[in-house]
């Protein structure tokens, strides 16, 4: 991380640098990859909501300490407090810092250079850049503050919202970082291995919803350097990246991962790679290319950033309503005797879409009267095999109430200490798979298709092939569910609206339109088709030799075939056209799809074997039908090439036609039909041992992989063990943490008490008394100091040197300083600039621990002493002038 320099980003900000440079880029960005965000925020500087918990004043004192003064940025404080006491956290967070900290009220405008905290019985919003408070809907229990507030200035300010969670107990938080980060702004936990209480930094850890994981008292500096060299920040007349540079980045991507990012929009692709970049201070993708190069868990980390995998359970409300009320129960209806239904969930993320609709549909089928057998398999897809991975799992945070009902929650899960677990028969209706909606074939026959928020991010070619693909793979009358801002564009013929509110389409039979689907997606060969080779022209004697090998090679060579793993053809020898055929379609260079039939299964097999064995493979006396319809004998070998190194891992294929023979049968004559079907039988027997050989595999792999499942249940069970143990060590802890808690608010009361009494006492003497630290800055002042210096409440902490006095003493400070040094108390009579006179004593503070820590300066007025004193001098003056002139006159 480089290091930014403080008086350049403070001088950018004074001259409204920053807010002039967020307002250029935003006016060239598309927000098309932001669908939560329906209209431009009003606010023009970045905002920082720091959230924490139990444990959280430390790290909150010790980011805001570390915070420039006039970085431009704005910070909110959202801590979970007692709603039953007044907060004294604005207060401790000043004496922090000397930048102006504020406890929130209703409308509050938001500005830059301030610390804002939020008061302890509200929940907090914003709204075009004023805050929201609200009365909380309960005091105690599921209060989540923190992702109610983060939620909104995701929504408020997108790309210039940076979220922060330090130390604190349950999983506040996650869900505000997650809606931040597809927002496109910067998110940051506390690393857990210095918060007092870990939990809710692990969580948004553990949900991969945040950017950058530190100490707190280092956030500060990464957050402006992050700002003000990020890419909304880029400075007038700077070029754009070129459009190789970006190619090259998406060739990375796919070469690692196998996806192609290419169908994408540009915007939201150049969006998250700047993203990534600015984490590490890159100006340019020319920068940002070898670093990818050289560290492949960085593309998996640009690879998680592109798939924008944000869900939630039943969002929009509307929608599950009306499948729930109209939708459902009319599929129902329409089968009376009953159907096992089929649903397809593409892009599923974590799972809570689909886990949405298998509860609606549960609730309905249970509501039907009569009740009928009615089934509900749902197929949910993801890209991401780790958002597959959680799907799976089925467990979820305690923040899901704030989603499903309480009704549901009781109903369809089960409470797993802090976690919400699926219930089994709800599980049971989903099957997560890892797939590729792009290149992978799609789910056919289905009742419902439920794709939302991901055709935004493709661009309009890739849409206008998927809507007839979806078109294609519901069956009639199924219902399509698209996202808020999806639509199927020139393809309205195809479906049909259910209503204005939702994004909910009913199938159409276009007869008219079914050539559309010209796009399906399969496995295509990623290797360039074989071109022929190239002729050379031999200007030497041994040309005849040339043409000789020529012939041979084409007449008594026999046909073969170089193949990768994946069985991709890479080269063809001689005529295969008896054996292979281009499949129909788009074309594919898979032997799988190519083989002829009779050729298929048995190409599997053999070249799975040949890949596990060193030696070459033999398959005899099988039979394919040509092009002409008429059987040929075919024997096939294959072989794992070892040498030389550039083909090493592939396959090299050789077909060698042979003529039908008949297994010699006494009383019967050689019939070509008969020979051809007694081959065919033959053949099939081998198939049939074939499979059976695989099954008995299969079935040994099973009870091994059953084996292995028995024991970690076993190794579960002793974990839930010690897991009981220690739920009832840490409900013991806490109660010994309530007993702290009383005490310390004891403890509070009786300084309040204490400092009550002191602040009375110092105003009943009538003597100006200031306090002031080793730095001499003010600590506390009583009232009758006010008439001496020019002082206000707010004046707290700041250098008593910078404030206007009275006095005809300019070496106060230098005598403080002394006391200081020495120990040993100053006094001093000083006049004023109004003829009042004042005793000054300087002694040195001394805290309960006998140390030395600042000075407290009295001023006695002194002004009626001198007055006399001065009468009295002048009365002695004209008795002794008297005196004098009597002795005279004698």
């Amino acid at each position: 991380m480089q290091d930014y320099q403080l008086p350049a980003m403070a001088r950018f900000a004074e001259a409204g640098f920053l807010q002039t440079m967020i307002t250029r880029k935003r006016s060239k960005t598309s927000l098309a990859s932001l669908p939560t965000v329906t209209e431009a925020p009003t606010i023009g500087f970045p905002v920082v909501a720091i959230g924490a918990s139990a444990g959280g004043l430390d790290p909150i004192v010790a980011f805001l300490t570390h915070v420039p003064p006039e970085s431009g940025i704005a910070y909110v404080v959202i801590q979970h407090l007692d709603p039953t006491q007044k907060a004294l956290l604005p207060e401790l967070l000043q004496r922090a810092t000397s930048i102006p900290v504020t406890e929130i009220t209703h409308q509050t405008a938001l500005r830059p250079n301030h610390i804002y905290v939020i008061p302890s019985n509200a929940d907090l919003g914003l709204s075009k850049g004023r805050f929201l408070l609200s009365e909380p809907l309960q005091l105690r229990g599921h209060r989540l503050p923190i992702n109610a507030f983060l939620e909104s200035l995701a929504a408020e300010l997108g790309e210039l919202a940076v979220g922060v969670i330090l130390s604190g107990m349950g999983s506040d938080g996650t869900r505000g970082l997650q809606a931040i980060k597809q927002a496109g702004g910067l998110t940051l936990a506390q690393h857990p291995d210095t918060a007092k209480f870990d939990m809710m930094p692990q969580s948004a850890i553990a949900a991969d919803a945040v950017d950058l994981v530190d100490f707190p008292d280092k956030m500060p500096e990464k957050i402006v350097s992050y700002l003000f060299r990020s890419s909304f920040l880029e400075l007038p007349g700077r070029e754009p990246s070129g459009r190789n540079a970006l190619q090259e980045i998406v060739a990375l991507l796919s070469e690692h991962t196998g996806n192609s990012f290419s169908d994408y929009k540009i915007n939201t692709v150049l969006r998250r790679i700047e993203r990534r970049m600015s984490l590490y201070q890159m100006t340019s993708m020319e920068e940002y290319i070898p670093y990818l190069r050289n560290n492949p868990a960085e593309i998996d980390l640009l690879f998680k950033e592109l798939l924008i995998g944000v869900t939630n359970f039943f969002r929009d409300p509307k929608v599950w309503e009306y499948l729930k009320m109209v939708v459902l129960p009319q599929m129902l209806a329409a089968h009376p005797d009953g159907r096992a239904f089929k649903a397809w969930i593409p892009a599923c993320s974590t799972g809570e879409e689909a886990y949405s609709l298998a509860m609606v549909f549960h609730e309905v089928v249970a509501g039907s009267n009569p009740p009928a057998k009615y089934s509900l398999q749902i197929f949910a897809t993801d890209l991401s095999a780790d958002a597959i991975d959680r799907a799976r799992q089925g467990r979820f945070p305690p923040t899901i109430s704030s989603d499903v009902s309480a009704e549901r929650l009781e109903r369809f899960f089960l409470q797993d200490k802090n976690d919400y677990l699926v219930r089994k028969e709800i599980r049971n209706m989903i099957i997560f798979a890892q797939q590729n909606i792009i290149s992978d074939p799609p789910f056919t026959k289905l009742d419902i298709l439920c794709c939302r928020n991901l055709l935004i991010y493709l661009n309009a070619k890739l849409q206008q092939r998927l809507i007839p693909l979806f078109h294609y793979a519901l069956n009639r009358d199924g219902v399509l569910l698209l996202g808020s801002a999806d639509t199927p564009g020139h393809f309205s013929d195809l479906f049909s609206p259910l209503t204005t509110s939702t994004r909910l389409y009913r199938r159409l039979d276009n007869l008219a339109r079914q050539r559309l689907l010209t796009y399906f997606p399969t496995k295509v060969s990623s290797a360039t088709p074989p071109t022929p080779s190239d002729t050379r022209e031999v200007s030497m004697p041994g040309k005849i030799q040339s043409h000789v090998e020529q012939l041979l090679l084409q007449k008594y060579s026999p046909a073969a075939v170089l193949l990768n793993q994946d069985g991709d053809i890479l080269y063809i020898n001689g005529r295969t056209g008896a054996f292979l055929e281009p499949a129909a379609g788009k074309a594919n260079w898979n032997i799988h799809a190519m083989a002829r039939e009779g050729l298929r299964y048995e190409l599997a097999s053999l070249i799975k074997q040949a890949l596990q064995s060193e030696s070459v493979v033999r398959l005899k006396g099988l039979v394919v039908k040509d092009h002409l319809g008429q059987s040929l004998g075919v024997d096939l070998s294959a072989e794992a090439l070892s040498q030389p190194e550039s083909l090493r891992g592939m396959v090299f294929v050789t077909f060698s036609s042979v003529p039908l023979v008949a297994e010699a049968r006494r009383g019967r004559s050689p019939n070509p039909k008969v020979l051809e079907l007694e081959q065919q039988l033959i053949q099939a027997r081998n198939e049939i041992q074939a499979v059976r050989d695989e099954m008995q595999t299969s079935r040994e792999e099973l009870k091994s992989a059953n084996e292995e499942l028995q024991s970690t249940n076993e190794e579960l069970q002793s974990a839930n063990e010690e897991l009981t143990t220690s739920k009832e060590e840490m409900q013991s802890l806490n109660e010994e943490l309530y007993t702290v808690n009383a005490e310390l608010q004891s403890k509070v009361d009786d300084l309040s008490l204490v400092n009550s009494d002191m602040k009375n006492l110092l105003n009943s003497t009538d003597i100006a008394t200031i306090f002031l630290d080793s730095d001499l800055r003010i600590r506390r002042f009583t009232a009758p100091a006010t008439q001496i210096y020019k002082l206000i409440q707010t004046d707290l902490r700041r250098p008593l040197s910078d404030i206007v006095n009275d006095l005809a003493y300019p070496n106060l400070e230098a005598d403080a300083l002394e006391v200081i040094r020495s120990l040993v108390f100053c006094e001093r009579q000083v006049q004023t600039k109004n003829g009042r006179w004042y005793n000054v004593r300087i002694m040195p503070y001394r805290t309960v621990e006998n140390v030395i820590d600042g000075v407290v300066v009295t001023f006695i007025n002194i002004t009626e002493s001198k007055v006399l004193e001065a009468q009295l001098r002048q009365i002695q003056s004209g008795a002794a002038a008297a005196g004098n002139s009597g002795e005279n006159v004698s």
